[in-house]
């Protein structure tokens, strides 16, 4: 009995040590691993559902592997699987791990031009995903415990392209969440995802960390959570960066950002950038203003394009919203009904700072609530803002009127007033119940584009605009509302 142990044991030593590397063909053919394990048993072996990468693999760019039924893949200490081709994983449930937790695999390299489509796996104890293809989508995966590998940037490190990241759990990896060079455009689609406690190096980088990207294709930030956590002191929400001179056109909307060192900053010079409709909560866990802890930080040595900021709930961070250097943003500039940021409880040092102006430039901030749940005065919100009140080398806020207080129901009918269709091709429709006497319709940086008089009952309002996002104002003399619009 002794013997045959002993055999089995050299036998599996005798196997480990001749694993080899393998690279597909390159001859057009869609492989799985139970191809590639009859081609090459010393890389992959199969027991049952759960396969083996003991060396490394390469996929031809002619060639394509896919995944498209259960399983396990357990993969070598330092392995790593690079793409030149295709890979697809297309299955219910996919686990891809280290065959050792403490012995981590290096991960996975797309190489430029390859095709890369994974759906419902998880992936961890692994490297990263290092993505230098423009052709890359990942939907409903969990990536967790990933280490430095074959990324140190980020768990999904991106290169170019318009990727797509949508409904992913990426939860506590040693890196940020996503990441994008700081010398090449990348404009993702970045969507529905929960991103929770990533960073656990505790760097002084954010769970999402972008740098600059396409000019006329935004860069899509929405509806994701991202939470941090309060062990990893140094590590914020969101960045994006532009120090290279490059192009910054993102959108940020509809996110929960909570305990993170800080929710959102842009740093640098901005080509277009629209922050709305978030949820910007409790990113104070370092616990230092002078180091962090904004719920929107706006950073740059130059004047740009406004950002436009709106329907945001900002609340309980160190700084509500901090303005440096040239830095500038649009908070609301009156008729475009821009603006409906609620504040609440933004401070340090015993005083609030709903919005820290240090910069030279004035500001436009009208229709925003500046102290959530009561009907303020002007004082009160003056005391909430620094601005050239409080030191005459700043730039001025301008920020009557305001508003504070709980909508009545007559204005939450008000609020309920639409149009149709949205988006909008030729034409919008609604019926004037509330007796509006003007439609002003603004672009994104509140320049007034068409203003008409219409009235009561059912109206067609020809639409003739570039495609883009827009805010349509409804008004009369005692009441008005404001309705994004869409043009396809």
């Amino acid at each position: 009995m002794k013997k045959i142990i002993l055999s089995t044991f050299l036998l599996f030593l005798t196997f480990i040590a001749f694993a080899q590397d393998y690279t597909t063909p390159n001859t057009g053919v869609t492989w799985t691993l139970d191809d590639i394990a009859a081609a090459s048993p010393t890389t992959i072996t199969i027991s049952g559902s759960d396969y083996t990468l003991w060396g490394n693999l390469t996929i031809a760019e002619n060639d394509a592997v896919i995944i498209d039924s259960d399983l396990t893949l357990l993969i070598d200490d330092a392995k790593l699987i690079t793409v030149f081709g295709a890979f697809t994983v297309n299955a219910n449930a996919v686990t891809i791990t280290a065959l050792d937790e403490n012995a981590p695999y290096e991960g996975f390299r797309f190489e430029e031009f390859s095709e890369i489509n994974i759906n419902n796996a998880t992936i961890k104890y692994g490297g990263g995903l290092r993505v230098l293809t423009e052709t890359f989508s990942i939907d409903g995966c969990t990536l967790t415990n990933n280490v430095s590998g074959a990324t140190t940037s980020a768990v999904i490190q991106l290169s170019r392209g318009m990727p797509q990241i949508s409904n992913n759990t990426i939860s506590f990896n040693e890196n940020p969440a996503i990441g994008s060079a700081a010398n090449t455009a990348v404009s993702g689609y970045i969507f529905s995802n929960i991103i929770e406690g990533n960073n656990t190096a505790n760097s002084n980088r954010p769970q999402i960390n972008m740098g600059p990207t396409y000019q006329f294709e935004a860069l899509q930030i929405v509806q994701n959570t991202i939470i941090g956590d309060a062990q990893n002191t140094k590590v914020g929400g969101i960045a994006i960066a532009n120090f290279v001179g490059a192009t910054v056109n993102v959108l940020i909307e509809g996110n929960i950002i909570r305990n993170n060192r800080y929710g959102i900053t842009i740093l640098g010079t901005i080509n277009s950038a629209v922050i709305s409709d978030n949820s910007i909560e409790d990113n104070n866990i370092e616990g230092d203003p002078l180091t962090g802890g904004s719920g929107i930080n706006v950073n740059s040595s130059q004047i740009g394009t406004p950002v436009l900021a709106s329907g945001n709930h900002i609340r309980r961070n160190l700084w509500g919203i901090t303005l440096q250097g040239s830095a500038t943003i649009n908070l609301g500039m009156g008729g475009s009904g821009n603006g409906e940021n609620i504040f609440s409880e933004n401070g340090n040092n015993g005083q609030t700072f709903a919005l820290y102006n240090n910069t030279p430039n004035t500001i436009f901030a009208k229709n925003n609530c500046w102290i959530e749940n009561q009907q303020s005065t002007e004082q009160q919100v003056e005391d909430v803002i620094y601005h050239k009140v409080d030191d005459p080398t700043l730039g001025e806020v301008i920020f009557e009127p305001f508003l504070c207080g709980i909508l009545g129901v007559a204005d939450n009918a008000v609020e309920n007033f639409s149009f149709y269709p949205n988006p909008v091709k030729n034409e919008i429709n609604f019926n004037n119940i509330f007796s509006f006497s003007t439609i002003e319709i603004y672009g994104v940086q509140g320049n007034l584009i068409v203003s008409e008089t219409i009235s009561e009952g059912q109206n067609v309002l020809p639409i003739h605009l570039p495609s883009g996002l827009y805010f349509v104002n409804f008004s009369n003399d005692i009441q008005n509302v404001t309705k994004k619009m869409v043009v396809e």
